[in-house]
């Protein structure tokens, strides 16, 4: 193949989408507003702003297909693209996703269970939801917002003046809304890929775990119940479908006494979903590939049970990941910087007990026994 996929940001989900497509013989340019991104370092870079109309004809000249490494991207700019080439996932995917408040009412609209929310458009709007919604509550600006950024959780009424003055002066550029807190049992995703026929696969629940808001660890399989597997599954359909979606993207979900509730939908590859890399028989990054340039969907089975660590704000000593057989290694290319996502590891095994002992072994090595152990106690719960 000698098509050349373009992709809008040119960050690690970009460099890992490069690094899976050169095996298929793809060609891949990034365009990035930082001269630096850390996908540059494999794949030509189109240094620009995403709202340059010359730099997007440009970038439009180039490519046969254009997708995103991350949702932040101007909808206004895909959909320029869009009536120049094939744009997917597709502009329209992309504006609900960037958008809390359209996010969650779709979600609403296909049946899908959400926490309970509202739009704040002003100091007293707040107020007016807090009386609806109650407390404890997270603000939330509706757009930008990631990683745990843009939000303020509210303990009671008491903290509304707090919450206001953390984010008000953002509420007529990027809007706010706020939400229930959910006390979860567990935090969970599916990660999809639909293809532009129409074909949706899925690959096995994932489970969760976070760190100041920022993904810390990833297990799948995830141990479900049955009717947790198929609501999770029919949820990640309905979304596609209704989104008429091509490519991969995740949906968080809380799961909670009462069955699933959407937190929000990635319309990317994910975080989450790293792991497939080396625990699946075809990784999402292949299979998004794959999907927006109509290519068959390659299996989304495991090949054992996975844990996908994440490296943030620096690197660990790399020697304890590469003795460790099963284990594998990922460096993204950035420098150190407090909260950012600089790498990650996932562990592969046969069983579940095996992956316990290999997390253990991990976490004395790196002295992260306190980002393993939640891991290994869901393991050693489910042998």
């Amino acid at each position: 193949m000698t098509a050349t996929v373009g992709i809008l940001g040119g960050g690690q989900l970009a460099r890992m989408l490069a690094l899976a497509g050169a095996p298929l013989g793809l060609r891949c340019l990034v365009m990035d507003t930082v001269a630096d991104a850390c996908a540059a370092q494999y794949v030509p870079l189109l240094h620009a702003d995403y709202c340059d109309k010359l730099a997007l004809a440009e970038f439009a000249s180039r490519v046969d297909v254009a997708t995103f490494d991350f949702e932040n991207v101007p909808a206004e700019s895909a959909e320029w693209l869009a009536q120049r080439i094939p744009v997917f996932p597709g502009p329209r995917a992309l504006a609900v996703a960037q958008d809390r408040l359209a996010e969650k009412t779709l979600f609403q609209d296909l049946g899908i269970g959400t926490p309970r929310f509202s739009a704040v458009l002003s100091r007293p709007d707040l107020d007016r939801a807090l009386s609806d919604i109650g407390a404890p509550s997270i603000l939330k600006t509706r757009r930008l917002g990631y990683d745990g950024k843009g939000q303020f959780r509210l303990r009671s009424h008491y903290d509304a003046d707090a919450a206001w003055a953390a984010l008000g002066d953002q509420c007529d550029r990027v809007g706010l809304i706020l939400e229930s807190f959910v006390p979860f049992e567990r935090e969970l995703s599916v990660v999809a890929v639909r293809g532009r026929d129409g074909e949706v696969r899925t690959w096995p629940i994932t489970r969760n775990w976070h760190s100041d808001g920022i993904l810390s660890a990833s297990l799948a399989p995830a141990r479900v119940s049955n009717d947790i597997a198929a609501e999770a599954l029919v949820a990640a359909g309905r979304v596609a479908e209704s989104l008429d979606y091509v490519g991969v993207f995740a949906l968080e979900l809380f799961e909670t006494p009462s069955g699933l509730l959407a937190n929000e939908m990635a319309p990317r590859v994910h975080n989450s979903g790293h792991w497939t890399i080396e625990g699946a028989h075809c990784s999402q990054f292949e299979n998004h590939l794959r999907a927006v340039l109509g290519l068959p969907l390659g299996p989304t089975s495991a090949r054992g049970v996975s844990c996908m660590l994440n490296w943030v704000g620096e690197l660990p000593d790399p020697l304890a990941v590469l003795r460790l057989a099963g284990a594998h290694w990922h460096d993204y290319g950035k420098s150190p910087r407090a909260g950012r996502k600089v790498g990650h590891t996932t562990c592969v095994a046969d069983s579940a007990q095996e992956l316990a002992v290999m997390l253990e072994t991990l976490g004395i090595a790196l002295d992260r026994r306190s980002q393993t152990e939640s891991v290994i106690d869901a393991l050693r719960s489910s042998v």
